[in-house]
């Protein structure tokens, strides 16, 4: 059986305790395991890149236009929240090191349902993640009108990099990141010298409680890069202590930029110039007088996005290959190239999925409908991380309650068109699965 597929109280029992080793991992998987080839700097810029590209440029104008000139708070509740998860699935992924995150934390300490139903909620949140990066580097790259055609173009481009093996999406996201990083660095030297009169902090307007906890779960959106390194742990050397270290680092750096960017949007452009702006980034450098600075923006974003949207493919493609294992997706794919040890079938299958989604579906309310379904997977890995006892506990308690409460309170919080389409989607994706395994038990029976 693959990893995961024993499950419930009974596999809690038995691998909660962390006894079991890498190497029992992949000796397990029915299917050729992945290859281990990432090490701690890998698993950091793949990190890095999915939080930087996520957010950092798409994410101030929706969330200042839930909380106003309280978008600071809304930053700093989110940032608690995602270290709660975050500790979470470092303490979940050095005990299971296996490929699909949650999916299959999920599966081994509360049960067949909790996994699916995280795993479900990963793929269906991330896909649209996914074609909102693919439209936000067409944003800033393409000319007006082409908009869609050379998103299209990017997700291909980006799938084919996938399928030539996980060191070359290591490498190009570290490219990526070095250029999203000194971009970010430019756009902070313009804020900083700005003649701005800070206007956007200190306001006395009163505090929207709702606002707040709205923006604090768009925000959200930024930070859950640090998934993908978790959904990629069948990769990763020395995973038991590499996945941790890099979940941390990574969390730890994207919190400072964040920060730093969002503290300098509000001072610049105050918060209702950022609600109101389609690139506050860019923005911060036309008011700080750095006209000169917009193409270095401009090319910032776009390498951005591209770095979230190739760290997407590879943990989408990870998560589906984790569920086409245990039959919670097509089998067919499960399978891994012999050549390359990537699943091919699962990354070809993603890059259809969002093609067709960048061409074809208006996508502007898709970072609500993300963050609903990743708050969510977050809820799951920390009731999982919860059952955990023995030596394979690093983190307190306290941590798994404060993050399982606020991922709750941020899902319920979201734009209301968000938590609909989210549940409907969920509510298809379970009743889906109890179909395929009623008939299942019927070819059983007969």
């Amino acid at each position: 059986m693959p990893p995961g597929a024993t499950t419930g109280r009974a596999a809690s029992a038995r691998r909660g305790t962390g006894a079991f080793t890498p190497a029992d991992y992949d000796s397990r998987v029915t299917s050729p395991s992945l290859a281990r080839r990432l090490g701690l700097g890998d698993a950091v810029a793949i990190g890095l890149g999915s939080m930087i590209g996520a957010g950092v440029f798409s994410v101030w104008a929706p969330a200042a236009a839930a909380a106003g000139p309280w978008l600071l708070a809304g930053l700093a509740l989110a940032a608690v929240v995602a270290y709660g998860n975050a500790t979470s699935s470092a303490q979940l992924a050095a005990t299971y090191p296996t490929s699909g995150g949650t999916y299959a934390y999920g599966r081994a300490e509360l049960g067949e349902w909790w996994g699916f139903a995280a795993g479900w909620c990963f793929v269906i949140g991330k896909l649209a993640s996914a074609a909102t990066m693919a439209l936000t580097f067409a944003a800033y790259a393409a000319p007006a009108g082409w908009e869609r055609p050379v998103a299209v173009v990017a997700v291909a481009v980006l799938v084919g990099v996938n399928l030539l093996g996980v060191t070359r999406t290591a490498a190009l996201t570290k490219a990526i990141v070095v250029v999203s990083l000194l971009g970010l660095a430019v756009v902070t030297a313009a804020g900083a010298s700005s003649s701005s009169t800070w206007a956007g902090l200190g306001s006395a307007a009163p505090v929207d409680a709702y606002g707040v906890l709205q923006s604090a779960g768009l925000l959200f959106f930024a930070f859950a890069g640090y998934a993908r390194i978790a959904t990629m742990g069948e990769e990763v050397r020395d995973p038991t202590r590499t996945i941790p270290r890099a979940i941390t680092i990574a969390f730890a750096a994207a919190l400072i930029v964040y920060t730093i960017v969002g503290t300098l949007t509000v001072v610049v452009l105050g918060a209702s110039a950022t609600a109101a702006s389609s690139a506050p980034l860019a923005d911060v450098v036309h008011a700080a007088g750095w006209t000169w600075a917009n193409p270095v923006v401009r090319v910032s974003a776009a390498a951005a996005s591209l770095g979230a949207l190739l760290a997407l493919v590879a943990g989408i493609g990870r998560t589906t290959l984790a569920m086409a294992r245990e039959r919670d997706l097509p089998a067919a794919l499960a399978a891994i190239g012999a050549r390359h040890r990537v699943p091919y079938r699962a990354e070809l299958a993603v890059g259809v999925v969002v093609i067709g989604a960048v061409a074809l579906v208006d996508l502007r309310g898709a970072i609500g409908f993300s963050s609903f379904g990743v708050l969510l997977y977050y809820l799951v890995a920390n009731l999982a991380a919860f059952r955990q006892h023995g030596d394979a506990r690093r983190y307190p308690r306290a941590l798994q309650i404060i993050g399982a409460i606020g991922c709750l309170v941020l899902a319920v919080s979201l734009p209301w068109a968000s938590v609909v389409a989210g549940a409907v989607v969920l509510a298809i994706g379970l009743a889906a699965r109890g179909i395929r395994l009623r008939i299942d038990r019927a070819r059983r029976a007969g």
